[in-house]
């Protein structure tokens, strides 16, 4: 059991270049959160689970939820998962060659020349088909087992990517022999093995038994059936004033993670017209699009009314601010706001960083 009033290590927390993450802010949430009386929470956009964690470090029981599968797993790790870990054997295996896996080549197939190196991407494909084929275990254990070594293999694929996404085919900036004024060509260098080693080991460091139950679910938020949680916290997709959200459409900057996630399935989802082979229909979000935004917001704060609600978005957006307040008003006695500002690395790159105001709406 934890005890929440324990000061929290910030720095033992996950790390993670996830575009959007809460990780840098958690001290301040933390803030907001130790002001609060609830037991259990749900965490409806999940994401890089880091707020989860901080959750879970605090003693409280914990739903993460986030609908895409890559996500889901990184939840299933950290916060679902109280004891599984993944071995040196087990990191053996996920290297080695195993005679009773058959190996694919989805991505030397389908993804020559867009993210990574030839034998980057049949590292890959052996890798991946080695974890969706892992069979030495059942159950929950082998559930928890296959999420760390897909939570270690997404660390490692972001971390060798320039800007960390995968939103555009622009491998020539790793393989350029140029003079550069940003990126780490050390980092991108390093291999797989490395990174994965890492981050497997960074996954075993953070399982914990909090005491208390914890789940990680894969659905829309407006799939939650279960609405009786003492608080919500809401980090939904970003729109901008102009109805724009190329870096907020996760599915669209993270499409060859969530492919990965949903390997054996991951050809018939991948739209073959574009350049850096998106999903499908991940132009736009269903839920949190310019022509439906409004009504989404209504219906997610009717959704969870009888909750506490801690809403994080960012000033100069769609909806506004003062319309998000007024929403709650509708449903909450009280609604406080905070703010601080705070600047994301795309943001640095274009001059927006001053622009940029995190907001955290409260209703109670």
């Amino acid at each position: 059991m934890i005890d929440n009033k324990i000061d929290i290590d910030f720095k033992a927390f996950p790390t993670t270049r996830y575009q959007g993450s809460k990780r840098k802010m958690l001290p301040w949430l933390h803030e907001t959160f130790k002001a609060l009386k609830f037991e259990t929470v749900l965490d409806g956009f999940g994401g890089s689970a880091t707020v989860s964690y901080l959750l879970k470090k605090m003693g409280k029981s914990v739903t993460y939820n986030d609908k895409l599968r890559f996500n889901y797993l990184i939840g299933k790790t950290l916060i679902e998962n109280k004891n599984v870990t993944l071995k040196d054997k087990d990191f053996d295996d996920l290297l080695g060659t195993n005679s009773y896996v058959t190996y694919k080549d989805i991505i030397q197939k389908n993804f020559k020349d867009i993210y990574y190196l030839p034998q980057e991407n049949e590292w890959l494909d052996h890798v991946v088909s080695n974890i969706v084929q892992m069979n030495h275990y059942t159950g929950k254990v082998l559930e928890y087992k296959k999420a760390i070594a897909f939570y270690a293999l997404f660390q490692s694929s972001i971390i060798k990517r320039p800007f960390n996404l995968f939103h555009r085919s622009n491998l020539y900036i790793r393989t350029n022999d140029v003079t550069r004024n940003f990126g780490n060509k050390t980092t991108w260098d390093k291999s797989f093995d490395y990174f994965l080693h890492k981050f497997k080991d960074e996954a075993n460091s953070l399982v914990f038994d909090s005491g208390f139950q914890c789940q990680a679910l894969n659905k829309s938020i407006f799939e939650i059936e279960n609405n009786t949680y003492d608080l919500v916290y809401l980090d939904p997709p970003y729109l901008r004033k102009d109805g724009t959200n190329e870096t907020s459409n996760y599915l669209k900057c993270y499409h060859f993670l969530e492919g990965m996630s949903n390997y054996d399935h991951w050809k018939n989802s991948i739209d073959y017209e574009t350049k850096n082979r998106r999903f499908l229909n991940s132009e736009s979000d269903n839920d949190f699009n310019k022509g439906n935004i409004y009504t989404t917001f209504e219906a997610l704060i009717d959704k969870f009314k009888d909750s506490i609600i801690v809403l994080s978005y960012k000033k100069g957006g769609m909806p506004s601010i003062d319309f998000l307040v007024d929403l709650m008003k509708r449903h909450k006695k009280k609604v406080t706001t905070r703010s601080m500002q705070y600047n994301y690395a795309l943001n640095r790159q274009n001059g927006n960083a001053k622009k940029n105001r995190e907001v955290l709406i409260v209703g109670i």
